[in-house]
């Protein structure tokens, strides 16, 4: 826990080539002095279902980085990245068991702060967008699934370069999550944190009245609940709001 004379400090490891989770992270905390965020990359550039794109998260790669962040004395590290979706909830568990043993410090991942908003939230049918291929979407599907969460539609922009999902703009997401909303689920989900999905996130919530959950903003609002802080606010999604 940070002490009560400096702001509560998360560390993330960052996708190399990532370039919407930073400065969206510190979008979504305005001008908050509380909290301040610190970043180390790792080499990520695809998304696939191989092996070579699987080794981009290797538990030791992600150990250096956490070791990194440790440096700079941070409260809580994550892996900001969704991975685990397609690999499974026991690889991200078993990665923030090593970082926190190898540094003392609570750790999470983009994966793992969705289970537990879910949980938190009562969750279980959601929708879900993404910028990735099919199969991977729907080896996100059946990774879910394990987990108890049934996804009832979702939309895949095809795309595997992984610095191409930034560029998605909010007109192209727009027309296929008020799709996704409307099969009724308990929430949208964007599932990407190089996507910008929550900059559409209250629109899509004031038109629909369905809750949405971003990977940045679900990511950061796990951070700011294992540090204790305070969360978010109802614009970046109304859920990840209730419990502040």
């Amino acid at each position: 826990m940070p002490s009560e004379h400096r702001p509560t400090r998360i560390g993330m490891i960052v996708p190399s080539s990532n370039t919407c989770l930073e400065p969206q992270s510190y979008r979504i905390l305005g001008d908050r002095e509380d909290v301040t965020i610190h970043f180390t990359r790792i080499p990520v550039t695809r998304i696939a279902l191989d092996d070579s794109s699987d080794k981009q998260f290797d538990s030791a790669v992600m150990r250096e980085a956490a070791a990194l962040l440790a440096t700079a004395d941070v409260d809580v590290i994550a892996w900001n990245g969704t991975s685990g979706s397609w690999l499974g909830s026991a690889h991200d568990e078993a990665l923030v068991q090593e970082i926190t043993e190898a540094t003392g410090i609570p750790a999470t991942t983009s994966t793992l702060a969705y289970l537990e908003a879910f949980k938190a939230f009562g969750t279980e049918r959601i929708s879900m967008f993404t910028p990735y291929t099919g199969d991977v979407n729907h080896a996100v599907i059946e990774s879910y699934g394990r987990e108890g969460i049934r996804t009832v539609d979702h939309r895949h922009l095809d795309l595997s370069n992984n610095e191409s999902f930034a560029r998605v703009t909010d007109a192209e997401m727009l027309p296929g999550s008020l799709e996704l909303a409307a099969s009724n689920p308990d929430a949208l989900i964007y599932l990407c944190t190089n996507l910008y999905g929550a900059n559409i996130t209250a629109e899509v919530e004031e038109t629909t009245g369905v809750p949405v959950l971003d990977s940045v903003a679900v990511t950061l609002w796990h951070c700011l609940k294992l540090a204790g802080a305070p969360l978010l606010a109802p614009k970046w999604g109304r859920l990840l709001a209730e419990l502040a």
